[in-house]
């Protein structure tokens, strides 16, 4: 082989090195002490959005007859498309799902506590199998999280139900099975009306789909950041199917699900950002 052709082979072998170098993502370190996953989309201007879109909501319903329009078509001839409490309907879309959240808080509860805990040092040799056997067998029923993500989760589920049921013990807003033009016994009021009335009334924004809205905390833990769309897309599937019961039976408006929705993506929004923005990430040295 002559030196042209040598040469001709180097020079190949040299560009597909550059090529697999190129190809390659850059590695991240953080500084000592900071294991921060990084979720590569965050920014405190979405998270922002999604309090302008919850606002912008309220303004756009509370100065139309939207809310109204969308339910004269569950109430037809005096009465709701569903009855209140009406079996199976309620076990359905209300018992059952609330039930499986609840479950979900406790099981992500036991995986923080457990969460994969290492050997006592002080265990005995001839215990050590047999612990390591248990442990074995405990771990194959705790998800593959880190107590960053599960504590993360967590909040969420605890959190976003907590805050929308506050907000809805400070706007005071009826029901729409309450007011007078669906045959209840109280005014339809506009938002400000409704706060300044300090009433016993609890409907705004809904509380039950929120509960549903909070497992948008999935969408945005890091190891699940390529399924983010179909998390968020069977999250609002789910968060709206709850809100929707609840408006054929007459306890919510529209707008008191749409406004649950947005706040509850904004504050597992800010939630994220928070647990998992990256801290002073550099290239590795090589």
């Amino acid at each position: 082989m002559g030196n042209g052709s040598i040469w001709g082979v180097r020079s190949i072998l040299a560009g597909q090195l550059n090529m697999r170098s190129y190809s390659q993502p850059t590695k991240y370190c953080f500084a000592a002490g900071h294991r921060s996953p990084y979720y590569p989309s965050l920014s405190l201007k979405k998270g922002l959005l999604f309090f302008g879109l919850a606002l912008l909501s309220t303004l756009i319903f509370e100065h139309s007859q939207i809310d109204v329009t969308i339910s004269n078509w569950f109430y037809i001839d005096g009465s709701w498309l569903i009855e209140k409490d009406a079996q199976p309907f309620r076990f359905i879309f209300y018992d059952f799902p609330k039930t499986l959240i609840i479950l979900l808080g406790i099981y992500l509860l036991i995986n923080l506590v457990v969460n994969k805990q290492p050997l006592a040092q002080s265990t005995p040799a001839n215990n050590l199998l047999a612990v390591k056997i248990l442990s074995g067998k405990i771990n194959r029923w705790l998800l593959p999280l880190n107590k960053r993500e599960l504590s993360f989760l967590l909040l969420s589920v605890v959190i976003v139900p907590s805050v929308i049921a506050a907000l809805k013990g400070v706007t005071h807003v009826s029901c729409p099975n309450h007011l007078t033009i669906y045959n209840g016994d109280i005014p339809y009021l506009s938002l400000w009306q409704d706060i300044i009335s300090n009433s016993r009334a609890k409907c705004f924004p809904a509380a039950h789909a929120s509960a549903g809205f909070a497992l948008y905390a999935f969408a945005y833990l890091p190891r699940f950041y390529r399924h983010k769309v179909k998390i968020i897309i069977a999250v609002s599937l789910l968060g709206w199917i709850m809100g929707l019961y609840k408006m054929l039976i007459g306890d919510h408006f529209f707008s008191h699900t749409l406004v649950s929705m947005w706040l509850s993506w904004a504050i597992v929004y800010v939630m994220a950002l928070l647990f998992f923005r990256p801290i002073q990430a550099k290239p590795c040295n090589k």
